[in-house]
């Protein structure tokens, strides 16, 4: 019987995901599984999209849906309800149930990565989707946190603040980027702080992994800060996907 899974999104022509399930439908035998790349011009296509393709059974979900989603949802997990964000679907006799794994997926990958301290203090660029599933890791692993958005906000700080005032840099030692600056096929963008306020003591985490240096990467690297993609993050995702699809 086949069943039919892939990835929702604006632009999604950058995803490794299908060949990360097409590997991994060849290597356990699953000839009748494919996974497809759905670029939708608005959250509202999905309607169409869900009618057209009734083999369907579990969607990814990528910027900017995460949180626009959420109304198309019939039930929605604990967590991801929490966190106000979904990047897993679900789909069962035409209802969609909705989960967030970038949240476990990035507490993981964090966690073997970044070497917490009593003064560790993490500054979160964006305020999207991805940034809520952040946010929910740090509180889980008592990382404090702050928050950087292109438009002022309470409790928030700006870009353009942060070029007035460096010190939140200067004071937070995990640096995140959940924006999609610097994303394929916009690979000369970047997160427009101060980088030479970075040292070796920073450590800076890019959610995206295509291109897998990123601009911003490659600005931590030039000031000798510890540098890691999204691409374990994905991987440990993908993975929390199917288990969830096929529980």
């Amino acid at each position: 019987m086949e069943k039919k899974y892939g990835l929702i999104g604006a632009v999604v022509s950058h995803s490794f995901s299908k060949s990360y399930f097409d590997e991994k439908f060849f290597r356990e035998g699953l000839r009748d599984y494919h996974y497809d790349l759905y670029s939708l011009p608005t959250i509202d296509d999905l309607k169409n999209l869900l009618a057209e393709n009734p083999e369907l059974v579990g969607l990814n979900v990528t910027i900017p849906y995460k949180e626009q989603v959420i109304k198309f949802l019939s039930d929605i997990d604990t967590d991801a309800k929490k966190i106000g964000a979904v990047n897993v679907i679900k789909i069962e006799a035409g209802k969609l149930k909705g989960y967030n794994t970038d949240s476990g997926a990035f507490y993981e990958s964090l966690e073997k990565w970044y070497p917490r301290t009593e003064s560790s203090k993490a500054l979160i660029l964006g305020t999207g989707g991805s940034a809520k599933a952040v946010q929910q890791a740090l509180i889980k692993l008592n990382i404090p946190y702050e928050m950087v958005s292109r438009e002022a906000a309470k409790g928030q700080h700006t870009y353009e603040s942060l070029q007035k005032d460096g010190s939140p840099i200067s004071k937070s030692n995990l640096i995140i980027n959940t924006s999609p600056l610097g994303m394929s096929p916009n690979t000369n963008s970047f997160p427009p702080i101060n980088y030479d306020l970075l040292t070796p003591d920073h450590y800076v985490y890019d959610l995206i992994y295509n291109p897998a240096r990123t601009m911003f990467l490659q600005k931590a690297e030039m000031r000798n800060a510890h540098f890691k993609n999204g691409l374990e993050m994905l991987h440990i995702q993908a993975e929390k996907s199917w288990a969830i699809w096929n529980n």
